[in-house]
């Protein structure tokens, strides 16, 4: 099968499509200095949108995310935002833990795997 790469980089790419699967790295908020969970979450899942249409699928075909939060104390403003955006009768299998993430700014990071 053949693998093709999205805004690959050194050190990695933001998609990867391998057959009818698309993975998706960890994403997360871009210019997120002084920005809230809530807005750091729209910012990623706009990236996201975007990542999936251009491996030809969308949010109703995610079949599981992976979610980092910086401060567990912030879960529910990163659900709202989530709960707004996933589409409705198609929410994936997902993780959400609380980690120290690359950079102090960052409040939220997020990878999905989805279906094409």
């Amino acid at each position: 099968m053949k693998i093709v790469r999205h805004d690959t980089a050194v050190r990695l790419s933001k998609a990867v499509v391998h057959g009818d699967t698309v993975y998706l790295a960890g994403i997360v908020a871009e210019a997120p200095k002084g920005k809230s969970m809530a807005e750091q979450t729209r910012s990623i899942l706009a990236q996201i949108d975007g990542f999936l249409a251009k491996a030809g699928t969308d949010k109703s075909r995610l079949l599981s995310a992976n979610i980092w939060v910086a401060d567990m104390a912030k879960f529910a403003e990163m659900n709202a935002v989530w709960d707004a955006w996933v589409s409705p009768g198609n929410a994936p299998a997902r993780a959400t833990v609380e980690a120290k993430l690359a950079s102090p700014d960052y409040m939220v990071e997020i990878m999905v795997v989805a279906a094409r």
